[in-house]
């Protein structure tokens, strides 16, 4: 049980590679958050976990929303220890001059606001338990960037270094006697 008396918030976590992070971290004694622009799959999810997960509906591209996700977690659990940004979304594969304006908009909102977000309200309820654990989940795309997907390539290049940027100015923020905020990048 290597996250006994954690706390941790997985964002679209109703689906796919979201809920198999929350279903393991609750494995592994994590209480956790399962927040998701699906209310409905979320709440599935949690009540497959158990006692230790509540399900919270979230547009992670809205402020209020994020806000709220990271007040159910305190509210429910007692504190936030890990964050994991896992929400995405994308375009089909097509030339970059025909992605909307709309789509790239979602895009980025949903890949890149999303972290900055999900930081600012996190950060100061971690501080307060003395440190955490930031996890964003990029893509090889972000890496290795592929034709058809251009659009999709840089919001997730700018979670790759989103997250570098964020583990260099979060680690240093609590004292040396105290566990760090460290940030890491996972590749789906």
């Amino acid at each position: 049980m290597r996250l006994r008396d954690q706390i941790a918030i997985v964002t679209g976590a109703a689906s796919g590679f979201g809920r198999g992070i929350a279903e393991l971290y609750a494995a592994e004694g994590a209480k956790v958050v399962i927040a998701d622009l699906n209310g409905a799959g979320a709440a599935d999810v949690a009540r497959a976990i158990g006692g230790n997960a509540i399900a919270i509906q979230t547009d992670v591209t809205k402020r209020a929303d994020v806000e709220a996700m990271i007040a159910a977690a305190v509210t429910a659990f007692g504190g936030l220890d890990i964050l994991v940004n896992n929400a995405g979304y994308t375009h089909k594969n097509q030339s970059l001059m025909t992605v909307t304006e709309d789509e790239f908009d979602r895009i980025y909102a949903v890949n890149v606001k999303s972290i900055y977000l999900a930081t600012l309200a996190a950060v100061p309820e971690m501080e307060k338990r003395g440190g955490g654990v930031i996890i964003n989940t990029a893509s090889t795309a972000g890496v290795r960037p592929r034709p058809g997907l251009t659009w999709y390539n840089g919001s997730k290049g700018a979670a790759v270094i989103l997250t570098k940027s964020m583990a260099a100015e979060l680690a240093p923020r609590t004292s040396a006697s105290t566990p760090s905020i460290r940030s890491s990048a996972r590749r789906a």
